[in-house]
């Protein structure tokens, strides 16, 4: 079995399924697990993720105006490849590599090849593409143990939690944008009340006033993409806006854990829930507010 995985969550759901070395390919995002990278690389993108949140709006804004695709795909490696499997998304082309563009290069070059969209929206679409994905590699009652896992880790950080505070997540800072699809289950799921885009509604933009308007107990940064360390920097020029929304704030790596439709959204939800409790978070997932923009 040869797998390509053009998308970072999906690279995550087929290790989780023990399939690591059935992996040929990968795209330019996919960075976990450790060791993933070896991998070819097979898309890449025409904006610069090195710029700040603003510059990166405008380019995105540019390529989608000019009618190209954001991100393109090495056809001539796929199809030296001779996958069995490809997985994707058929989400957000923002994200990553279009739907249409993988089952045309799909199409022109290895023909036999099954690919898998996945298009979560809830979280429970989440786990469910755990299942699907060890459908199409032959591997369903794995894919049946590790989904029925994730669903009990689910219920456990939701049986944890106490109080129920208003969460408003924010996905980007420069335009400001609220967290929608699985987000908002995700912050349910850790025993907050979630303020903003409905569960499943996309991400909406939004503007400061009409955050605070949201009257949060707690706000959490994540912005797509980014990981701890980007997201402590970007949120600095914000310190002052982001201090007026809420007494709690939690600064959250969203490229690992929330932002990727994978299991490692799970501990996205443990994380949250244990902060929501008083819990420290651990440093490598999150940076609660004080000390984080001040430095």
């Amino acid at each position: 079995m040869k797998v390509v995985s053009l998308l970072p969550a999906a690279t995550e759901i087929v290790c989780s399924l023990g399939l690591r070395e059935d992996l040929v390919a990968r795209s330019h995002e996919c960075d976990f697990p450790a060791g993933v990278e070896a991998l070819p690389a097979l898309t890449r993108a025409r904006v610069d993720s090195s710029l700040t949140s603003a510059e990166i709006d405008e380019q995105v804004r540019k390529v989608v105006a000019s009618r190209l695709p954001i991100y393109t795909l090495d056809e001539a490696k796929l199809g030296a490849l001779a996958p069995d499997v490809v997985v994707t998304q058929e989400a957000c082309e923002v994200c990553a590599i279009s739907y249409d563009q993988v089952v045309a290069a799909v199409h022109s070059t290895s023909a036999g090849a099954q690919v898998i969209a996945l298009s979560p929206t809830r979280l429970d679409h989440i786990i469910e593409d755990v299942r699907r994905v060890a459908g199409a590699c032959g591997v369903s009652e794995r894919g049946f143990t590790v989904a029925e896992d994730l669903r009990r880790r689910l219920k456990q950080a939701a049986a944890s939690t106490t109080g129920r505070p208003r969460v408003a997540v924010i996905e980007w800072l420069a335009p400001v944008m609220l967290a929608g699809h699985w987000v908002p289950d995700s912050i349910q799921a850790a025993g907050g009340i979630a303020v903003g885009p409905e569960p499943g509604d996309p991400s909406p933009y939004a503007t400061w006033e009409e955050v605070r308007a949201l009257e949060p107990d707690a706000v959490i940064v994540a912005p797509c993409g980014f990981d701890l360390d980007r997201t402590l920097r970007e949120s600095v020029p914000f310190a002052d806006r982001l201090s007026a929304l809420a007494p709690r704030v939690l600064l959250l790596d969203g490229n690992a854990y929330l932002n990727r439709p994978g299991p490692r959204i799970v501990e996205a939800v443990e994380t949250i829930a244990a902060w929501l409790n008083g819990a420290v978070v651990p440093a490598d997932r999150g940076a609660v507010w004080g000390a984080a923009l001040s430095t």
